[in-house]
């Protein structure tokens, strides 16, 4: 085991206990030396780690303390290599530049027995086939969800036929072939999912929507649990 995953295990040891835990607890459980445990206790509180007591004493974890980047394991690396190589080449050029940002964040502060993993990861994202081409800008879609924000857009349907819609959008789905904001049509006072290669214009005003979009989201869950026991689809 590297010296990266125990320190992680033994974070995650201590956060399952409310009260003082001894140190020959801590070492049976992460399965090291008591020496070696109080060596590794003495390294997380150099890197910040809010770990109170000392030997004979006890150890808590206080909370609210948040894992660097250096304590992850190394499926969580390659979960973030995979992920992050997705959003590359799936979604709007602010969300690509950002994944690759957060790789090399990573990166600057990994140990060097991890940096190799990260480097070299061999789980590969196909390039995608969508020539599918969004007039508009999805990070201000984004920005719209994010503020939830009631914005103008002027839609074309699968027929052609052009509508002008005032829509509460709470989310966007990333699919394979297509990219889909989930919205509150004033219009049509329901649910819609607005496919992102049709929209022709989006209008921001500057205004908040009544409702949460968490609230707004689960209610739309429903809604499509609904469609699609009926065997329906609302895109």
């Amino acid at each position: 085991m590297s010296r990266s995953q125990r320190l992680l295990d033994l974070i995650q040891t201590l956060r399952r206990y409310r009260r003082p835990v001894s140190g020959q607890t801590l070492a049976d459980e992460t399965g090291v030396s008591l020496r070696t445990l109080y060596r590794d206790i003495a390294t997380l509180q150099a890197q910040g780690a809010d770990i109170e007591g000392e030997p004979g004493m006890g150890y808590i974890l206080k909370p609210g303390f948040l894992l660097p980047p250096l304590m992850f394991s190394e499926d969580e690396i390659e979960a973030l290599v995979l992920g992050s190589r997705w959003v590359a080449s799936r979604t709007d050029s602010d969300l690509s530049r950002a994944a690759a940002n957060v790789l090399a964040k990573i990166a600057a502060v990994l140990p060097d027995d991890l940096k190799p993993k990260l480097e070299s990861s061999n789980l590969l994202v196909p390039p995608t086939w969508n020539d599918v081409k969004d007039v508009v800008d999805l990070s201000l879609v984004r920005k719209a969800i994010r503020n939830e924000h009631i914005v103008e857009i002027g839609y074309v349907d699968a027929a052609g036929v052009p509508t002008e819609r005032r829509i509460w959008p709470f989310a966007l789905g990333f699919y394979d072939r297509v990219r889909v904001v989930a919205a509150w049509c004033e219009m049509r006072g329901d649910f819609r999912n607005f496919r992102t290669d049709r929209i022709q214009r989006m209008e921001p005003q500057g205004k908040r929507y009544p409702r949460r979009k968490a609230e707004l989201l689960k209610a739309w869950r429903s809604a499509e649990d609904r469609h699609f026991e009926q065997g329906k689809s609302s895109i």
